[in-house]
């Protein structure tokens, strides 16, 4: 490893114009404890591959928010992660959600089976293979009873937004025009959840999880908009219960930084509905109507650096990651 090589504490590579103002919370804060960052971008990036493949330049922490939009980013992330599983090269540098999990969590139906498997509540669903690999479905009308209508059609592995995901769908014909769409990716078939009111607020949650501290949200999934769930909430609902579910599913997906979408329905038990969000929308709510509030994406800044600042101290006393 060369001595003398650049070391910066975060790299942080980005496309989507509108983390723009995440990535200027990370830079202020990162200020703030002295942290060195190094910004890639899409004209720095194939320099930046070039010095990382040469160890010309040391990153301690890794934050991609590229290669899920750009594959140009690809090659970055996937020699971020050799080098992290590397286990001769030390300190290596760690990445913010490692590739390997990303792929693992990203995968709806390989999360409902480990829900269930860890005793997390999830939606009445059928998994169906891939169009491609068998054309017919595997789905009969008494599946289809059992479901109710309206259900939902979710892609496994197409992520972000809602894309590819049918809301409302109520024949066999929604779903076999639905998996055409995807054609290389599993199919969940989902019952339609209908969520316990408590107080004014429909009691349909999004939680952050943050480099180990928990953020529980209200999240109106008819309108897409958030609010903060203030401590009195948490008493007064008795909601306790979100962060440990949550809690568990970090130990499931082993993720840094990820979040999830709970429900408490109307038979009084929590339900996982979007398994784990691996990349999480950071717009904020001051600027979108359905962003993130501001005080947690702060909390989620604050949290990141934080985490940034302990690896870089565990790397210069050779404690590791």
């Amino acid at each position: 490893m060369n001595g003398s090589a650049p070391i910066y504490d975060l790299a942080i590579a980005w496309t989507w114009r509108y983390d723009d103002d995440f990535v200027r919370l990370i830079l202020e804060a990162s200020r703030h404890l002295s942290l060195s960052v190094l910004c890639i971008d899409s004209a720095t990036l194939p320099e930046t591959i070039d010095l990382v493949r040469k160890h010309k330049i040391l990153i301690r922490v890794f934050l991609d928010r590229a290669s899920d939009e750009d594959d140009s980013f690809v090659p970055l992330a996937r020699l971020i992660q050799k080098q992290y599983r590397d286990e001769s090269i030390q300190p290596s540098v760690r990445p913010v959600n490692p590739l390997d999990l990303v792929g693992r969590a990203a995968d709806k139906a390989t999360m409902h089976l480990e829900f269930l498997a860890n005793g997390i509540n999830v939606p009445f669903s059928i998994i169906i293979s891939p169009y491609n690999h068998k054309r017919e479905v595997e789905l009969s009308l008494s599946d289809l009873a059992k479901l109710g209508r309206p259900f939902i059609i979710k892609p496994a592995n197409t992520t972000g937004g809602g894309v590819g995901v049918v809301k409302g769908a109520e024949t066999l014909r929604d779903v076999i025009d639905a998996r055409r769409h995807h054609r290389n990716d599993k199919y969940l078939i989902q019952e339609t959840l209908k969520p316990a009111y408590l107080g004014d607020f429909r009691a349909w949650f999004r939680v952050f999880y943050a480099f180990g501290r928990i953020i529980p949200c209200w999240w109106d999934d008819q309108t897409h908009t958030y609010e903060v769930i203030v401590p009195e909430d948490e008493q007064v609902f008795g909601l306790g219960g979100l962060r440990l579910i949550t809690s568990k599913i970090q130990q499931i997906c082993k993720l840094d930084f990820f979040s999830t979408e709970l429900v408490f329905t109307r038979d009084q038990k929590y339900v996982a509905v979007d398994y784990v969000n691996e990349m999480c929308d950071m717009r904020l709510q001051s600027v979108h109507r359905d962003g993130v509030p501001d005080t947690i994406v702060g909390e989620i800044v604050d949290s990141l650096v934080t985490f940034v600042k302990e690896c870089s101290q565990n790397a210069k006393t050779g404690r590791g990651y």
